[in-house]
């Protein structure tokens, strides 16, 4: 059960950062087929909210669900883990 105030957060990398003050950030988690049990990665793709423009493409991040904020940005940026090369 969740309790009341807690959010989900999620690390991903920048796959876009086009928009102004958006970026779509990629989240890979590995699931277990449920029949034969082979382990394979899913993708899922994030808009979220980046207020200073600060991200680049390739960058690993950390993004935590808020309000709806536009038709598709639930999540908005909390930091900047690392650096693209």
């Amino acid at each position: 059960m969740m309790t009341r105030g807690s959010r989900k957060n999620k690390v991903g990398l920048v796959l876009s950062n086009k928009m102004d003050k958006g970026i779509v950030v990629s989240v890979e988690r590995v699931v277990r087929h449920a029949l034969y049990g082979k382990f394979f990665k899913k993708t899922s793709k994030f808009m979220a909210h980046d207020e200073k423009n600060e991200c680049e493409v390739g960058d690993k991040v950390s993004i935590m669900e808020t309000r709806p904020l536009s038709k598709r940005k639930r999540w908005r940026l909390v930091e900047i883990i690392e650096k693209a090369k």
